[in-house]
């Protein structure tokens, strides 16, 4: 009985099911291919300017730093820490009393030697006459050989003897311009007209002297007046900077404001850092600030005539090339796809031969009549935003440019999509 009851529903059921398909199928709702909703955008020109970005600090363009040349105790300290000095101002003065007795010895030595060289040249005038007078006897042969040959060799070391002297009397004078350079050199001045941007070392304090070994690095003297950035550009990126580049410069102290500046030295020599399996190797490159870019920022009223001070961060935006009027697309719309290498003839089953036959191009895909096209491009510069086209697209076509994830992996040639604006898209990901 139970059997016989189901039946009718049983039948009823499938006769839904089946009205059901053919609505569906009329509807279009079974058999239509899954469209995946994407962003497009119409490919336009406009001008791409390179930005390459990199971290580095200010420092100034022209800044001393000060040894002195001899050791001993500060006695005199003219300065103090962002003092202005101009070039040859006193800025201290180092205990002299050593050099001073060693300067007076070498005059002593300096007379004395002189002394000695008057003694030669006396005894010289004396055995020059008295091998004169044998000379004379000898030929009259009133002396034997032997006491003209005394005579002329005792004259000769008279020579010798005054020669010596003399080479003495300048070794002395050598001795006394060094011990009055030594002296010289116990009072430091400025080298260069700037500013005290160190101080190290206090009065009372002993130094020691750079003659045999480092000496103490007193303090630094700084032209403030130009400052540059030490960045460090990666070595992928450093072929494409040249010298008078010009730079956007963010100094972290001025928050919303960007400053000029020119590319003014390119390291040749690498800095590698890291350990060997994660070295990171970058290149020095100097950056100067241009004074016109941050003047309103200068207040002599106010003693603030330089903004930067030494060891501020700083990030810099180097242009290195601009193109006007260029194809570009978005970044994101650019990904990549393997290509079976065109120049390859010959096929084979092995898989590693297969892999070697490929290749990976750069490609957009277009939205054409409700499906995606996929181009091959070639690609120029790009800025933060887009990228050039060199060569691949026209003005005017619709390039699918989000979402990403779609373009990097799930599109391919010719698939279903369909058209909605970006915040709906954005939203429907939300």
């Amino acid at each position: 009985m139970k059997k016989n009851r189901m039946l009718p529903l049983a039948i009823v059921l499938l006769v839904v099911i089946i009205a059901l398909l053919v609505v569906g199928k009329k509807a279009g709702w079974i058999g239509k291919e899954l469209a995946i909703s994407v962003a497009t955008q119409k490919v336009e020109s406009k001008t791409i300017t390179e930005y390459i970005n990199a971290n580095g600090k200010i420092q100034p363009e022209t800044e001393v730093k000060i040894s002195p040349d001899v050791s001993g105790e500060i006695i005199e300290l003219y300065v103090a820490e962002g003092d202005q000095v101009n070039a040859g101002d006193p800025l201290c003065v180092i205990k002299p009393d050593i050099y001073i007795s060693a300067l007076n010895r070498a005059e002593a030595a300096l007379n004395s030697s002189k002394a000695r060289q008057a003694q030669a040249e006396a005894q010289q005038i004396e055995r020059e006459l008295a091998f004169k007078r044998a000379q004379q006897l000898y030929q009259t042969n009133t002396i034997p050989v032997s006491e003209f040959e005394t005579a002329e060799a005792a004259f000769k070391v008279a020579e010798a003897e005054v020669r010596a002297a003399r080479f003495s009397v300048k070794s002395a004078e050598a001795s006394v311009a060094e011990a009055q350079e030594q002296l010289t050199k116990t009072r430091i001045y400025a080298p260069i007209t700037g500013t005290i941007s160190s101080l190290n070392v206090e009065k009372g304090e002993r130094v020691v002297g750079t003659s045999m070994m480092v000496g103490t690095e007193m303090m630094v003297v700084a032209d403030l007046d130009k400052m540059e950035v030490q960045a460090e550009v990666n070595e992928n990126d450093i072929v494409k900077v040249s010298l008078n580049d010009t730079a956007l410069i963010e100094v972290d102290a001025y928050l919303n404001r960007k400053f000029k500046g020119v590319v003014t030295e390119i390291a040749n020599s690498a800095k590698v850092s890291g350990t060997t399996t994660d070295q990171v190797t970058n290149f020095d490159v100097k950056v100067l600030l241009l004074h016109d870019s941050y003047a309103d920022l200068i207040d002599s009223t106010a003693r603030k005539l330089y903004p930067f001070r030494p060891g501020m961060s700083a990030t810099v935006d180097i242009r290195t090339n601009t193109r006007e009027d260029v194809i570009s697309v978005p970044i994101a719309s650019v990904t990549t796809r393997i290509f079976k290498d065109d120049k390859t003839e010959e096929t084979t089953d092995s898989d590693k031969e297969v892999k070697a036959n490929e290749k990976r191009n750069e490609v957009v895909f277009l939205h054409k009549d409700g499906r995606a096209k996929q181009v091959k491009v070639k690609t120029g510069i790009q800025d933060n935003v887009s990228i050039e086209i060199v060569d691949g697209l026209e003005t005017g076509d619709e390039v699918i440019i989000a979402p990403y994830n779609a373009i990097s992996k799930t599109l391919n040639d010719s698939m279903a999509v369909k058209v909605v604006s970006e915040e709906e898209l954005f939203k429907g990901e939300k």
